[in-house]
């Protein structure tokens, strides 16, 4: 046996020498590259992405009878996700998320590290396993009740799993002894899991026991500063739902067990959401049925309008704390008079994959899933010919227009993917392709194979098709906007 192996080791490290880039020390000791001549048929590119290599497991049939038989699956966008392989089940209430979906998600959270990052916001990470100690001491360990996901370690130690931090962040700074006042507004904020026994988990990722969350916690001089970092933090969640095409409505809202003096909730409207508001139609007022006598439908704002009750899907929530956990925790910084001063706060949380799924949820239709722009997986499918049909010559074409949009159109980088299974009809591919709801379809035709090459662009958010010359294309695709 040693002899065979000798003998394939042998092959292989000279095939290794012909074809890499390897090392050589020179007589200084520095390590050379020796240059490998390239193949002349080399394209110095990378290989397409192909939808047959993908990890989507879908199953796109009949999604609207689906939709009806399925008796607990009334959310639109769990069905969706489920059948267009964005996530697969593991225990109630928890998901696996697949590739596209991840994708989606770090697209997302990197629009949400703009917004937080333009206002100030550091970005950090805390344990997830939090002290059962600092729990008890805010009286949240009884006030949360079964929620609260609790657990001991060997040491009969309690603990839980956080679905939010203020006690852990407030300890932080507590531990940070020379804070000043010019190191402020202070404010840190991660995006994380977070965890929340929910009786009944439902809707997919609408209401998890297991779920991403972006919270920012603030510490302040003043009460007044304090105002002004939330009113900041406001407009950036605003900004941020603009910038993803998404109606939201800022709410008047209940502290709850969070606690302290202010709160809005986010609010997409849509008739799945379990949160009942009401919208002044006269003037900007909106606030939560909770923070409203039941009867009441006149508006208190403007006194003449009338308030009008829909139901939305909380996607943020912002909280004026006050002093309620930096006086606990004793959060201090010297103040301009060298004297010590308790921080005001505020914490303010987005539910990252609540988000995802309530845009599929409002902007979707009942069979195909529409994504925010800027959030979809890949911005754009090109489908080459069937193979054997007589437009079959065309199919180099269509690899060679996703190396030309990536190499021309640095945004779409990564961004485009192939559908290389060529043995299913133009009319099936094109039919997954909308289900799955890649934003940017390009079919490569008979009209390819003209003396001026046109390639069929439909836009699966309007709807339109258009047939465009390879520079109106590149033209076209190149004001599409991505993170």
């Amino acid at each position: 046996m040693e002899p065979i192996m000798s003998q394939i080791w042998s092959r292989v490290f000279q095939r290794l020498h012909r074809t890499s880039v390897l090392p050589r020390r020179s007589h200084s000791g520095c390590a050379e590259h020796v240059a490998v001549p390239a193949s002349t048929n080399s394209r110095h590119t990378r290989p397409p992405l192909l939808v047959s290599r993908l990890y989507q497991p879908s199953n796109l049939r009949d999604v609207g009878q689906d939709s009806r038989s399925q008796g607990e699956m009334t959310c639109k966008s769990q069905r969706l996700m489920l059948q267009a392989g964005l996530i697969h089940p593991s225990n109630p209430g928890c998901y696996y998320y697949l590739p596209p979906t991840v994708r989606s998600m770090e697209k997302l959270m990197r629009i949400i590290d703009q917004e937080m990052q333009g206002i100030g916001g550091q970005k950090l990470d805390m344990p997830s396993l939090c002290s059962a100690e600092l729990w008890k001491t805010s009286e949240r360990w009884d006030l949360m009740g079964k929620e609260l996901l609790r657990l001991k370690d060997r040491h009969g130690v309690d603990y839980c799993l956080a679905p939010t931090h203020e006690e852990a962040v407030t300890t932080l700074i507590a531990h940070q002894t020379t804070l000043s006042y010019k190191q402020f507004p202070l404010l840190l904020y991660q995006i994380t899991r977070k965890f929340r026994d929910e009786p009944k988990p439902k809707f997919g990722l609408l209401r998890g026991r297991e779920f991403y969350m972006k919270d920012m916690y603030s510490f302040d001089v003043s009460e007044e500063a304090a105002y002004q970092t939330y009113e900041a933090v406001c407009h950036a969640y605003t900004r941020l739902f603009a910038r993803l095409g998404l109606r939201c409505v800022q709410v008047q809202a209940d502290t709850g067990n969070i606690g302290g003096k202010l709160s809005h909730e986010f609010q997409l409207p849509a008739d799945i959401g379990e949160d009942r508001i009401l919208v002044c139609g006269n003037c900007s007022f909106s606030a939560n049925v909770e923070t409203m006598s039941s009867d009441r439908s006149d508006c208190p704002q403007c006194k003449t309008g009338t308030l009008v009750e829909s139901k939305g899907i909380e996607v943020g929530h912002t909280f004026y704390l006050g002093k309620k956990y930096s006086d606990l925790f004793n959060a201090t910084f010297s103040n301009a008079q060298n004297k010590l001063s308790v921080a005001e706060m505020g914490c303010f949380g987005l539910g990252v994959t609540r988000i995802l799924a309530a845009a599929i949820e409002v902007m979707s239709t009942e069979e195909e899933i529409r994504w925010p722009g800027l959030l979809a997986p890949y911005q754009v499918c090109v489908l080459p010919p069937k193979k054997g049909s007589k437009v079959d010559k065309a199919a180099v074409l269509a690899e060679d227009l996703v190396h030309t949009l990536e190499e021309t159109l640095p945004g779409l980088r990564g961004e485009v993917v192939l559908d290389d299974r060529t043995q299913m009809t133009i009319g099936k591919r094109l039919k997954n392709a909308s289900i799955l709801g890649y934003p940017y379809v390009i079919v490569v035709g008979q009209r390819a194979l003209e003396e001026t090459p046109r390639f069929e662009v439909i836009c699966q958010q309007t709807g339109e098709t258009m047939f465009l010359s390879q520079d109106g294309l590149l033209d076209f695709l190149g004001k599409v906007e991505t993170v």
